[in-house]
């Protein structure tokens, strides 16, 4: 089948977002097609490129959202009345009454209607005038807003919105809403393929809810970090009213996606109970935990004795989310009662802020634990090292895992920590603070402690470093649990078998022919594919009681699709 792949600053770049896991998809569904349509955020991001491709992509279309291209259309007056209508109508949701997460509470059918025909009134406008980027971006946009603002029944946030906060907010609409006037959704676009993936939810997840407008393509959401959490998480210091008022358009958006995709996917828990709160239906949730590569883990997972029983390792992103200032107080405790214990800090910093994080951890380390010597004339050593992996003591990350006993997390905000599941797979005891989905990896495989807790985070390393039989227990356990549900192959299956059970109750929506006139059940054959006749050339049926489907003329495939290798 062809897979229409919908990313927003991540796949096919180089770097942003779900590029890793995207790639391990594609490449591990080589019997399917891919078309990716890719959002890009930055100039930068298209500067670095993209990844290498495998073959079964067949099509990358890209567009972005962090440069306002002049489409030089300009509405008429009859196009303008609409304009206002349907965006004015949009922004009256967004400034009704709000509950938590965005979305208001109770919130009743003809509101979430009122949304959906607004966007779709949007984007019908869209495809006959050729683009709303303009009229987006105008004054006259900005006045809309500002009239919603002040309407009776607004939220009081929105109307205590001042000219820079509308300007701020019919900005973020405007960049949010830009798929609106691609010219992706027509046959020879995601209107060709049997299915739309969008890799997250948000802006991303908008093509796919247009595909299915116009062309009646099944959409499913993929979410390893709900768009709305990360709102939240990112944007603490804008205006009240800004925040308000996009964090209910992300409420909005998403409510909308959940409803019409066939399946949404959450990688963990936590994100799922986001999603239901936001308003997806229970039945069409499935949890497909992210896959990792457990290759480069393997040698030092089946080699525990290798690990030095005197050392505490922390492995990750230095940033102040995660906390290393509690780890390093922790330290101290745990040096009381075991004096040879050493802490190795493995990570580089996540962007400026990171860097001056990391600083004032050295700073601290050094504070803490003065530089010791076993003699008068000996150098002294601190026994916290702050370290990167990719040089020649570690040259990799299963090398850092190796070189400690125990791995230690001291988050105190996660989403699904991907360093504890490379821990577990070198078959590592764990100590981990119980944030996001961390208790939901562990399983009971590793000691979990509150957050912000030196003393608890303390006493469950002393106790680990001083039972090497537990630790055993547990890494081993903590393996086996990896391997069962973390992989990258259990990853792709899960996938692969939602997509055929999408497409398999999916109506059809056209006839494909391919070279010899024979009709194709996909866009592409399945993996599925038997080499005979899928039907019989029926004149009788072609006659009368013909289905509604079948009523146009058939459509040709633009090139034979042979069978996949191995699929027999």
């Amino acid at each position: 089948m062809r897979i229409g792949l919908l990313t927003e600053g991540g796949y096919p770049y180089v770097s942003g977002d779900a590029r890793l896991w995207c790639d391990r998809l594609v490449r591990g569904l080589a019997q399917h097609e891919f078309d990716v349509y890719a959002l890009s955020r930055s100039e930068h991001q298209e500067d670095e490129g993209w990844i290498p491709l495998p073959r079964n992509v067949r099509r990358v279309r890209t567009a972005p959202l962090w440069m306002a291209e002049d489409d030089e259309v300009v509405l008429g007056r009859r196009a303008r009345r609409r304009f206002t209508e349907c965006f004015g109508e949009l922004a009256g949701v967004l400034c009704g009454a709000a509950g938590i997460a965005g979305v208001p509470d109770g919130a009743s059918t003809s509101e979430a209607d009122r949304f959906a025909n607004a966007l779709y009134g949007l984007a019908e406008l869209a495809r006959e005038e050729g683009g709303l980027a303009g009229a987006l971006r105008s004054e006259a946009a900005v006045r809309t807003l500002e009239r919603a603002c002040r309407a009776p029944g607004a939220q009081r946030a929105a109307r205590e919105a001042r000219v820079p906060d509308l300007l701020a907010v019919a900005t973020y609409l405007e960049r949010a809403l830009r798929p609106l006037s691609l010219d992706w959704y027509e046959d020879d676009g995601l209107g060709a393929v049997d299915l739309c993936h969008a890799a997250s939810g948000g802006t991303a997840a908008l093509p796919g809810l247009l595909a299915r407008h116009f062309t009646g393509v099944p959409l499913m959401v993929t979410e390893y970090g709900v768009r709305l959490r990360t709102h939240y998480l990112t944007a603490p210091d804008a205006p009240p009213a800004v925040r308000s008022l996009l964090a209910a358009f992300q409420g909005r958006l998403a409510a909308e996606a959940y409803g019409r995709a066939e399946v949404v996917t959450a990688g963990n828990t936590h994100a799922r109970r986001w999603q239901e709160r936001c308003g997806a239906d229970r039945e069409k949730l499935r949890t497909v935990y992210p896959g990792m590569n457990a290759r480069p883990f393997a040698e030092v997972g089946e080699s525990p004795e290798c690990a030095d029983p005197d050392t505490l390792v922390w492995v990750g992103r230095v940033e102040p989310a995660k906390d290393l200032v509690s780890l390093l107080h922790a330290f101290a405790e745990v040096r009381k009662q075991e004096p040879r214990t050493r802490l190795r800090i493995v990570g580089a910093p996540a962007g400026p802020e990171g860097a001056a994080y990391l600083g004032h951890c050295r700073t601290l380390a050094a504070q803490l634990f003065p530089d010791e010597a076993e003699g008068p004339h000996a150098t002294g050593d601190n026994p916290v090292s702050f370290e990167e992996i990719g040089g020649p003591e570690l040259p990799l990350a299963a090398d850092a895992y190796a070189s400690g006993a125990v791995t230690v997390l001291s988050s105190v905000v996660e989403g699904f920590p991907v360093g504890l599941v490379e821990a577990m797979l070198c078959g590592r005891a764990t100590v981990s603070t119980d944030v996001g989905a961390v208790v939901e990896v562990i399983g009971g495989t590793g000691l979990v402690v509150p957050p912000r807790n030196p003393r608890a985070l303390a006493e469950a390393c002393v106790a680990l470093l001083r039972d090497p039989e537990r630790r055993a227990r547990l890494g081993a356990a903590a393996r086996a649990r990896a391997l069962e549900l973390f992989t990258v192959e259990q990853n792709i299956e899960a996938f692969h078998s939602i997509y055929l059970e999408i497409v398999s109750r999916a109506p059809v929506r056209r006839v494909v022919l391919d070279g010899a006139g024979e009709p194709l059940p996909f866009a592409v054959p399945a993996e599925a594919h038997v080499p005979v006749h899928w039907t019989a050339a029926s004149p009788r049926l072609a006659a009368r009681n013909t289905p509604g489907w079948a009523a146009d003329r058939p459509v040709s495939a633009t090139t034979p699709a042979p069978a996949p290798e191995g699929a027999r």
